[in-house]
């Protein structure tokens, strides 16, 4: 199965890795200056934006992205991910380490254990969820992720994204079979600048300083205006931050 995926601009490659709150549309807002000097490649993974949520046999969102760029001829890429899309990126630097050339990683997990926050909002969406109440979760994704420099307009985009994932999801019978490779994170040798936002949940802020203080070549930058979707949030200023250090 090929993934969907948008594509834009000329140069050397960069690969947008969306979160798992919204799909590639959420990287609109900083395309149109990043395709004037890279390719640009944001794929939508199974089950967001554009792609169904199907597979005939165990796959992995790492190994889709892997099997999309082959498609496009594309041997090398640096990789901008948000959150879910962080997961991805680190496991197709280990599982291709002479794919990724440069990482950017906005707000990402990691393996330490989950804290009362995280916690917290599975439990809210999950019984949300299982109520049926669909808007009232993604409006709850809305609240959880963005930071307070975000308008109207970004959380609009992002609850529809949201809802949209939601409902694809859901619908999906029978659902499909996903597995992730291992991530071993002293094996990623790609330089990396690892990002956290201050008014990001506890458990990601935790999480961006492990990452930043394990991985081989990493830099860490907290920006004290953000929150989960930096991009989403303050498009100007993450343009800014990604075009120096890419």
């Amino acid at each position: 199965m090929t993934i969907s995926y948008r594509t834009t601009g000329t140069g050397d490659p960069l690969v947008l890795l969306h979160s798992g709150v919204a799909d590639s549309r959420m990287w609109e807002p900083v395309t149109g200056e990043l395709a004037k000097r890279f390719q640009v490649v944001a794929p939508d993974y199974r089950g967001f934006g554009r792609t169904p949520f199907q597979a005939d046999e165990p796959y992995s969102d790492a190994g889709d992205v892997a099997d999309l760029l082959a498609a496009l001829g594309l041997r090398q890429a640096r990789l901008v991910a948000s959150s879910y899309g962080c997961e991805i990126a680190l496991r197709l630097a280990c599982a291709h380490p002479g794919l990724v050339t440069r990482l950017v990683l906005l707000n990402p997990g990691s393996d330490l254990p989950p804290t009362p926050d995280l916690k917290a909002f599975g439990a809210e969406e999950d019984r949300l969820i299982e109520a049926g109440l669909v808007d009232e979760a993604a409006d709850l994704n809305v609240r959880t992720w963005l930071g307070p420099e975000a308008d109207e307009r970004a959380a609009r985009e992002l609850r529809e994204m949201q809802r949209h994932a939601f409902t694809v999801q859901l619908a999906a019978d029978p659902e499909p079979e996903r597995f992730k490779p291992e991530v071993r994170l002293d094996q990623v040798h790609s330089p990396a600048l690892v990002v956290s936002g201050a008014h990001d949940l506890p458990y990601f802020q935790q999480s961006a300083r492990h990452l930043a203080a394990e991985l081989p070549e990493a830099a860490l930058v907290e920006l004290d205006w953000a929150g989960h979707l930096p991009s989403v949030e303050r498009p100007d200023l993450t343009l800014a931050l990604l075009l120096d250090y890419l």
